[in-house]
């Protein structure tokens, strides 16, 4: 077995390789037991990496730097292409809210940081360390450390100090926001199914959720005018799918006229509805999609490139083939089939028309699910590098003598963020399944954990036990505690946040992936994301600017 001890204490790639699946398969392993219904879910792995690398069982530390930065961007990278399509109508609907919050927490650990220093007599680079590894921001820490390098009292020896302080807060940094959520949850009886229920019935309130109605003409002022003639249809984004004139049922066009008594199958939001009933007439107690008819209607995903970027009205289904598109449904949103609306891969839409027309359209469209169910992967190797670029791209910000940069965890969110919006570039198509991006989020999550707990823990025993460890790591704790517990109480208190959002606040606030995988995964929802990556950019300039302060004007 002499090969076996050869190959655990051994430098090569394979040796790496079998340590890292140990540390990640025992962690997940850890995080799955639950007691009394929590569980740690991949923040298990953080804590096997310390036991194994307090055993100096670790990997090469350049091969430790690449894999732990790689997983950290595969993580983020696949969460803002999650949240990327309704990013923009959560930033509109609590964006500012979220902010302000995770901006007090920033600034309360900052303020408690700089207390700290002074009445606990600990040395502001070592306070500096501990701020940066109790809200888990590693960009922090390299500012911090970046800002030493300008001081006149800089040595080596100093320099080191904020990694320590690290080092020692950081696994209590990841442990602290996952015990605040628990004590949330208990403190207020949480049931975390009905709060991801009205999370969810909050977000589909705020995206108008489609209904149909039935309404019989009964206005004489439009008798003779066609669907076009009317204004209101044009700016309701009411869509009309079929039309009953007399006994014949038949699909609604643009220039169909209208008649007394004339009953029309109306496709939008409830408020939209009811002012169209107010303006044609009244609703009617007749089903059309209960009537005979050769219509029929079929969900079509778009899967075909060329389609992509054209609106509906640029396909132009229903002129030439007699297709209307009534409804379009994107990750989560539903919405009406408005004609300016231009399609996106993996968009779902109602096709209503005779059976032949139909299957032509399906043809143009593409629905082919097993090319929506595999993963091209180019578009995530260049969203990659176009992240790590913005990630790595120097901001200015006057007072600073070191330019604040997003790194390499804020730059691949915005930027997955923002092409996953877009959509498409050119014949580059931004959409993962979701098998593909959960599957590439617990991997990069997992890598970076047991990286982070395989560095840290050949020296966290020691510290702990020698010098002043513990010390700076009850410190760390309150840094860590106070402002989460303290925001936490405020939102749920004052603002009635939900539970899901609350998560994700925390999680963002601290630049926390850890406590996020915590919180999607023993919530079984992946709601929190939205407020995670609502905060997250801001939160980690705020935490690069006041780690740089920190030591520039205490120091």
């Amino acid at each position: 077995m002499a090969w076996l001890e050869e190959l655990f204490q051994g430098t090569s790639v394979a040796a790496s390789l079998l340590l890292l699946g140990l540390v990640s398969a025992a962690g997940m392993a850890a995080g799955s037991i639950r007691v009394r219904g929590a569980r740690l879910g991949a923040a298990g792995v953080l804590f096997a990496g310390l036991v194994f690398g307090h055993f100096h069982l670790t990997v090469n530390p350049p091969v430790l730097e690449f894999v732990r930065d790689f997983g950290l961007v595969l993580f983020v990278y696949s969460i803002g292409v999650q949240v990327g399509p309704g990013f923009l109508a959560s930033l509109r609907r609590e964006g500012i809210p979220l902010n302000l919050m995770a901006a007090t927490v920033v600034i309360l650990g900052a303020f408690l940081t700089v207390a700290i220093s002074f009445f606990g007599r600990i040395d502001m680079a070592v306070a500096a360390g501990l701020f940066s590894g109790a809200t888990t921001n590693t960009p922090s820490l390299a500012a911090a450390q970046s800002a030493i390098m300008e001081l006149a009292r800089y040595t080596e020896e100093v320099r080191l100090l904020p990694g320590l302080g690290y080092a020692v807060a950081y696994p209590f940094g990841v442990l602290g926001v996952i015990l605040t959520m628990l004590f949330i949850r208990v403190a207020f009886r949480i049931d975390r199914k009905q709060e991801a229920q009205a999370f969810l019935a909050a977000q589909a309130e705020g995206t108008s959720c489609l209904m149909r109605m039935n309404i019989e003409v009964r206005n004489p002022n439009l008798e003779g005018l066609t669907l076009a003639d009317i204004a209101l249809l044009q700016t309701s984004g009411v869509v009309i799918s079929r039309i009953l004139h007399g006994e014949v049922l038949s699909l609604a066009h643009p220039g169909t006229p209208l008649r007394q008594g004339d009953v029309l199958l109306a496709v939008g939001s409830a408020e939209r509805l009811k002012q169209l009933q107010v303006a044609l007439g009244r609703q009617s107690r007749i089903d059309l999609l209960s009537l005979p008819t050769d219509l029929v209607t079929q969900r079509i995903v778009v899967t075909r490139k060329k389609v992509l970027g054209k609106s509906i009205e640029d396909l132009g289904l229903l002129e030439r083939y007699g297709v209307r598109i009534t409804r379009l449904r994107r990750a989560e949103n539903e919405m009406a089939a408005s004609p300016g609306l231009r399609l996106h891969y993996g968009d779902a839409v109602q096709a209503v028309g005779s059976p032949d027309a139909v299957s032509r359209a399906e043809e143009i469209l593409g629905n082919s699910i097993k090319k929506l169910q595999h993963p091209e992967l180019a578009p995530v190797f260049i969203g990659v590098i176009l992240g790590v670029l913005v990630g790595s791209c120097p901001i200015a910000i006057p007072g600073i003598p070191v330019p604040v940069k997003l790194g390499l965890a804020g730059g691949p969110l915005l930027v997955a963020i923002v092409l996953s919006r877009m959509g498409r570039i050119g014949p580059l198509v931004w959409y993962l399944p979701a098998s593909a991006n959960l599957m590439i989020r617990e991997l990069g999550i997992s890598l970076f954990l047991a990286c982070v707990g395989l560095k840290a823990g050949d020296r966290f025993v020691a510290t702990l036990l020698h010098g002043d460890g513990f010390y700076w790591m009850g410190m760390a704790a309150l840094i860590t505690l106070i402002p989460a517990v303290l925001v936490s109480l405020f939102a749920r208190l004052a603002l009635r946040m939900n539970y899901m959002s609350l998560c994700g606040l925390l999680a963002g606030s601290m630049t926390d992936p850890p406590a996020l995988a915590f919180a999607c995964s023993t919530n079984d929802s992946e709601s929190p994301m939205i407020a995670y990556a609502t905060v997250y950019p801001l939160t980690m300039i705020l935490r690069v600017v006041f780690a740089q302060l920190m030591v520039l004007a205490f120091m």
